[in-house]
């Protein structure tokens, strides 16, 4: 894990590196997959001030960015499953948000996606 480094300046990093050039792709938007070990009221905590962030970079969700959020809801069986769904849905980075088995589920799932983790506790950006 990566400790010190916003997860939000990563994720755009990487997006400028998947996407350096928007004239050459002007119909793909890039795709964030979203892999939570809880569900979306208990992961609110997390993907609300990282969706604020985004806004704040000017990536505005269902306009010029898509997250694909997949939340294991407490289940460990189901984190392998989402993270092989989101590899499947071809997204451009996975953001493993908190935990080791939702880390390790993302890295198994692809060797060719880029992974970023957050595992800061209460918040991402």
């Amino acid at each position: 894990m990566i400790r010190g480094v916003n997860v939000c300046s990563l994720l755009t990093i990487l997006l400028l590196t998947v996407y350096p050039a928007k004239a050459q792709q002007p119909n793909k938007v890039p795709r964030i997959g979203y892999l939570s070990p809880t569900d979306p009221a208990t992961d609110s905590i997390r993907s609300g001030p990282f969706r604020a962030a985004l806004r704040e970079l000017g990536y505005i969700e269902g306009q010029n960015i898509a997250i694909e959020y997949r939340y294991a809801e407490g289940n460990p069986d189901r984190r392998r499953e989402l993270a092989a769904d989101l590899v499947r849905l071809k997204v451009d980075i996975i953001l493993a948000a908190g935990g080791d088995t939702v880390i390790r589920a993302a890295m198994n799932a692809t060797k060719t996606i880029p992974i970023v983790i957050d595992g800061s506790g209460n918040r991402s950006c």
